[in-house]
């Protein structure tokens, strides 16, 4: 693959090139065999939201006059080939994987996932009358005309000209079929039923499809009327929008390709070839029907013992700083805050913004228990959060009818920040807490997204959070902060001042460096800023997990950057940047990446971290990531996903080894 410039690698090139890396974790034959066919799935599911969400960008901007078209991108056309190239590639090294690797071993371990072809008499006789249970429940409908759903899956065949439709929904993928050996475990997709009793009942043959639909909204540049409302409207045109991709079978007839362009009124550009199995992602549910352990040894969150010798969090926190590493330590310590928060008496505020929450948030119960306990209760409820508006909605309206004051989406702007505030009186006196972290307030995702959170009572940071919540609130316009970084207002400036002062120490004799972690790096101002930096001799080390659009290791370029991606068994989601400062090194942690919609067109918040203790176990976490020889992977200018080193034992990995230096911390 080669680069659209020198200068800067494409975003969903590259984003392709991320979705590479998980593929390798599928293939990775030190992971435990369930978690490679789990990688398979987020693979997968990957996949299908890049077609829903960028290419139907892609294809919203070919609609567009040349001239403002070409400010976005110069060539869609060009790019949708090479994205349908890389992507078939890769759906090719897919079924490889499932079919040369997974289904072998699977085999090794006494499962057997079969088809029609291998069926004994007493498994045709359940498959028949499975077939027919199907059918009496409705679960199974045969029809000639359809509108083919978002991301469903479907049967389709052509007889006499007729088209032959079966949407399978409803139904468990798996099938386990009853034993009839000893340690020997059959299971079958549900698909292979259903299609082996069509094809005797129609004597045609079936294959697989699946579309894609765009599943934009359209409704960020939107500017006036109840956004609310309009985005619960908008949540169905998912289902009806326009196709940005046919997944097929690779052996599908020409006959009825044909037919599926001129039905779906789609071209050759549409069409993604797989195999005979499409929405991989379920197989996250892929049963496990003996009793081996096919999975990771479990690494259980680090309970942080030190708080127990608190009366309270807040007398833990106003002793110093603290610091959570998520998963690795448990967002338990993080919910006793906020419980103790929602009961303590001497509180009599509490503020928050929520973008991503669980369907059965234990954060948004215990902001009902403080309005029930008189608190005041305000929270900023992000509902253009992609695929979560629905269940951010829906907890945005039982909050209200509990009381708690709820602030909904802005037009134009996304709230991206992970902020909380807390205000307390005791004896007239104000305490005031704060925390900002890198990862939302959800107890599902703080269990397997590496994220950072720091609370606080620090003044000016407490006061600078302060400010932020009267700016979503809408009492003020622009916040007046001392010490983070706010975006769109701040943090630009403040990054591209805090590169600047590396630049300036190497001119004035000083050593000079900068380490950042993000999970995407796109921004083309901050990349030229970095570029300069290199060049005057900063020595600059990136972890970057998703999209790279900086090429490093460029001869008067990029030749003092590194960048490496860690794809583990935890999705690497922490944004840090630390620079040397002349020997004062400064770190900051928060929920902006370097793109310039995390820069320009979000509310993100990024905090300093002061405290010397705190720094240094920043540090260690960053140090032992950067020295990975287990899952690190080299971004060069091809981004071909080299592994910096392979140690065959997968205990050396990163991941492993802050799981280990965190357990001794504590």
């Amino acid at each position: 693959m080669s680069l659209i410039t020198k200068q800067y690698y494409n975003r969903d090139l590259s984003w392709l090139r991320f979705n590479h890396r998980v593929l390798q974790e599928a293939q990775d034959t030190r992971n435990p065999l369930y978690e490679r066919i789990k990688f398979l799935a987020i693979y997968s599911s990957n996949l299908d939201e890049f077609f829903k969400v960028r290419v139907s960008h892609i294809r919203q901007i070919k609609k567009l006059d040349k001239s403002l078209r070409k400010k976005l991108i110069s060539k869609p056309n060009k790019l949708l080939k090479q994205i349908k190239k890389e992507v078939d590639k890769q759906q090719n090294k897919f079924g490889k994987i499932f079919r040369n690797q997974i289904l072998p071993e699977l085999k090794n371990h006494q499962i057997h996932l079969i088809d029609e072809k291998n069926l004994t008499s007493s498994q045709e006789k359940f498959c028949v009358n499975f077939y027919r249970k199907l059918l009496e429940n409705k679960q199974v409908e045969i029809k000639e005309e359809v509108f083919v759903e978002n991301e469903k899956l479907y049967l389709f065949a052509v007889k006499e000209e007729k088209e032959l439709w079966v949407k399978i929904d409803g139904v468990s993928r798996f099938v386990v079929l009853p034993k009839e050996e000893d340690n020997q475990h059959y299971i079958m997709f549900v698909d292979d039923i259903i299609r082996w009793n069509l094809q005797k009942q129609f004597e045609v043959n079936f294959y697989e499809v699946k579309v894609s639909r765009d599943a934009e909204l359209y409704i960020d540049n939107e500017v006036s009327g109840n956004l609310l409302e309009k985005i619960q409207q908008s949540l169905s045109n998912r289902d009806v929008g326009q196709v940005t991709r046919i997944l097929v079978d690779e052996v599908i007839p020409e006959t009825y390709l044909e037919q599926l362009k001129k039905s779906l009124d789609v071209n050759e550009t549409d069409i993604v070839v797989g195999g005979k199995y499409h929405n991989f992602k379920d197989f996250f549910s892929f049963p496990n029907p003996t009793d081996q352990d096919l999975s990771f040894v479990d690494l259980p969150p680090i309970q942080i013992k030190e708080f127990d010798h608190y009366n309270s969090m807040f007398e833990a926190v106003l002793e110093k700083d603290r610091l959570f590493s998520y998963p690795y330590e448990s967002f338990d310590s993080f919910l006793r805050f906020v419980n103790e928060a929602a009961s303590d008496l001497t509180v009599t505020e509490i503020k928050m913004t929520l973008y991503r929450m669980s369907s059965d948030s234990k954060v948004a119960q215990a902001l009902i228990k403080a309005v029930e306990n008189g608190i005041k209760v305000t929270i900023f409820i992000e509902t253009k959060a992609r695929f979560d508006e629905e269940n951010n909605i829906k907890w945005g309206k039982i909050l209200e009818a509990k009381g708690v004051k709820v602030h909904y989406s802005y037009p134009e702007i996304k709230v991206h920040s992970k902020i909380l505030y807390v205000k307390r009186i005791i004896e007239g006196e104000e305490q005031n807490f704060a925390y900002i972290g890198t990862g939302n307030f959800n107890e599902k995702t703080a269990e397997i997204y590496t994220d950072f959170g720091l609370l606080t009572s620090k003044k000016k940071i407490t006061t600078d959070v302060a400010h932020v919540f009267l700016v979503l609130e809408g009492n003020l316009i622009i916040p007046k902060t001392e010490k983070i970084l706010v975006s769109p207002y701040t943090t630009r400036s403040g990054f591209t001042e805090l590169i600047q002062n590396e630049i300036e120490a190497v001119e004035s004799g000083d050593e000079a460096s900068i380490i950042l972690k993000l999970n995407s790096l796109q921004d083309e101002k901050l990349i030229t800023q970095l570029y300069k930096a290199s060049n005057k001799g900063v020595q600059i080390k990136i972890i970057c997990r998703g999209i790279c659009c900086l090429v490093p290791g460029i001869k008067l370029q990029s030749e003092n950057i590194e960048v490496i991606s860690i794809v583990d068994r935890f999705l690497e989601h922490a944004r840090v940047f630390i620079f040397s400062n002349k020997g004062k090194e400064k770190t900051y942690i928060g929920s902006a990446d370097y793109m310039t919609r995390n820069l320009d067109h979000r509310i993100e918040v990024i905090t300093p971290i002061t405290d010397k203790e705190i720094q240094s176990k920043i540090k260690q976490i960053m140090n032992l990531q950067l020295n990975d020889v287990a899952k690190a992977r080299v971004i060069d200018e091809n981004q071909e996903n080299n592994y910096v080193q392979k140690n065959e034992n997968y205990l050396e990995s990163a991941q492993h080894k802050i799981y280990e230096y965190l357990k001794s911390y504590h």
